[in-house]
């Protein structure tokens, strides 16, 4: 692969990586399967992003009233995801990792055998899930220590088939203060958006919380001069609650128009839990 760099990990994963894109995948299925399904998804990478190169401008351009006019597969995935927050400021960047895992699993998924594949783009996961399957999902309620502190159960009859996690300690910038908002969707890139838009939602004015324009950190930046957290100290427990409450009730808006199918918000040591069928569990992983 011409640019990008593909590899099997010890535990039989398969690791694709190419400039900010770093893929790890699962398979679970016949012998014959997880080779044939590890052959379509590093071909459908190829390419993958110079394809999103070539329309960048649109992509880090905030969605108006009209569709965003987008031409490959990925960057239509990206605006199809993002349609529904419009009213606000998004730009398609804002699913991009889920976008880019839910192209790559497509390619994969009807591959004869395959039981069940998760596209890990970090930390924005697509599933496939065949009939009878399920899979456990580690959750990083704080993504500055990046340790899996509870666990999802999806099954295949379950709906969720994207899981998307934000905040700001993450790789991409947050207007929000929540450590993490990790978001259950139909699909990734929509988990994808409507994290982004959750976590930005749970925020609140304190001397506590430091902010910098977002081209001051990355010139390349969707979010220009848009002030995004840098970080959060300790907060009054009235303040971090009310930001929570915010980030809550947009989680609940967005569970009631069927955007999503739940949602866990974590800032400091609280954790709100919206929809999400008791597939939550805040136990500690083992």
């Amino acid at each position: 692969m011409a640019g990008a760099l593909a590899s099997s990990r010890p535990d039989g994963r398969l690791h694709l990586q190419e400039g900010p894109i770093d893929l790890v995948i699962g398979f679970e299925g016949t012998r014959a399967a997880i080779a044939e399904a590890a052959i379509r998804a590093t071909a459908a990478f190829q390419g993958l992003l110079s394809g999103l190169v070539a329309e960048l401008p649109l992509l880090r351009s905030p969605v108006g009233p009209d569709r965003p006019d987008v031409g490959g597969p990925v960057a239509r995935r990206m605006a199809e995801a993002v349609w529904p927050f419009r009213a606000g400021f998004i730009t398609p960047m804002a699913a991009v990792a889920g976008a880019v895992a839910e192209e790559v699993l497509a390619a994969l998924a009807a591959t004869p055998g395959l039981t069940a594949a998760h596209v890990n783009n970090g930390g924005d996961i697509a599933l496939f899930l065949a009939p009878g399957a399920s899979l456990r999902v580690g959750v990083v309620p704080h993504l500055a220590r990046a340790v899996p502190e509870a666990l999802i159960r999806i099954r295949a009859e379950d709906p969720v088939r994207g899981i998307a996690t934000s905040g700001w300690p993450g790789r991409s910038f947050s207007l929000g203060i929540a450590d993490a908002v990790t978001v259950l969707a139909r699909g990734a890139a929509a988990a994808d958006a409507a994290a982004t838009v959750i976590a930005n939602a749970v925020d609140a004015d304190h001397p506590a919380i430091r902010r910098a324009p977002a081209a001051s950190l990355d010139p390349d930046s969707d979010l220009g001069e848009r002030l995004v957290t840098t970080s959060v100290g300790p907060l009054p427990a009235e303040v971090a609650e009310a930001a929570l409450d915010a980030g809550e009730a947009r989680a609940e808006a967005l569970l009631s128009a069927g955007l999503i199918e739940g949602a866990a918000l974590v800032l400091g040591e609280s954790v709100r839990v919206v929809g999400a069928g008791g597939l939550i569990r805040t136990d500690t992983v083992p």
